[in-house]
């Protein structure tokens, strides 16, 4: 044997152990739902969206039934300068008029729905976009804030315009995806209790879908590498009453605030275990659900 020939079959053997590695961890997911919401860097490099879109058709492979929630927020930013239509935000959320929320939809539901869908297709897979309104998928009720005054200390509602929070998830409209070879692929819009459309801030949508369908595993993509402690080391794993400690005393902070707090209601509401994971990692699901150790924060208190 050659050291050209001998070289290739390490390599071989080392791809056959990999495999064999994997096993228990596509039987702990074979026939179990994992929703997925999917944004951040990990949508907008192309290398990135080609390796996610082989994953999930790979989990699909194997048994798993994946339902994917996708985000846009920079997509509808740069819609909203060309046609230069200004918005705000407050906490965090864009205001949403009745101009805005017609582009938020065009670019949600149209543009980067069928993205995706295409991008899995093209991988092998059988993607289906649909849109939260379709189905009566995401029933939703509008999100309103609250503000207090500084001077007299009286607190105003803000109404956010088209901006909506899930009410109701009709699992129906995703069970008939369970037992077939596709996938869904959704855009977070509602609609609300007239028929308007509502923007639905992607995490939330996630999160209330995960809980619905009482998914194993809620993953939760972002440009970070998952809960960072004091130390700036990433932890792997937190129960609910710790995370609310570190949220508490300042060390889980900023924009991650906001996500933990989704992955806490949805184990609450029926996740098993939620996941934050950085999504810039090439194969980061599958190196989250089929090895031991994963590579982002699980928070909650599965396996």
């Amino acid at each position: 044997m050659t050291k050209e020939n001998r070289h290739l079959t390490e390599k071989a053997v080392e791809k056959a152990r990999i495999l064999s590695e994997a096993l228990p961890f596509m039987r702990r997911y074979a026939g179990e739902t994992v929703v997925i919401k999917y944004g951040g860097h990990a949508m907008g490099n192309g290398d990135l969206a080609r390796l996610f879109a082989t994953d999930i058709v790979l989990l699909k492979q194997v048994g798993v039934h994946p339902i994917i929630v996708h985000g846009g927020g920079p997509q509808i930013g740069e819609m909203l300068e060309k046609m230069k239509i200004r918005s705000s935000f407050v906490d965090g959320l864009r205001v949403t008029d009745s101009e805005t929320v017609e582009v938020v939809e065009m670019v949600l539901a149209g543009t980067i729905n069928k993205q995706v869908s295409a991008a899995i297709n093209s991988a092998g897979g059988v993607a289906v976009g649909l849109s939260g309104k379709d189905g009566n998928l995401i029933q939703a009720s509008k999100l309103r804030r609250t503000q207090k005054d500084p001077d007299s200390n009286i607190e105003k509602i803000l109404d956010l315009g088209f901006v909506g929070e899930p009410a109701r998830i009709n699992t129906h409209a995703l069970d008939v995806f369970q037992g077939s070879d596709m996938i869904p692929v959704i855009a977070p819009i509602g609609i609300g209790p007239k028929g308007e459309t509502l923007n639905i801030n992607a995490d939330t949508a996630a999160g209330a879908i995960a809980a619905a369908m009482g998914a194993k595993r809620f993953l939760l993509l972002t440009d970070v590498a998952g809960v960072i402690n004091g130390e700036g080391d990433v932890v792997g794993k937190v129960d609910a009453g710790t995370a609310i400690k570190m949220m508490a005393d300042g060390t889980i902070g900023g924009g991650m605030i906001p996500k933990v707090e989704t992955c806490l209601k949805a184990n609450e509401n029926g996740v098993e275990s939620s996941v934050i994971l950085d999504g810039r990692v090439p194969h980061a699901i599958l190196l989250e659900l089929f090895t031991d150790d994963g590579i982002g924060t699980l928070i909650g208190t599965g396996a």
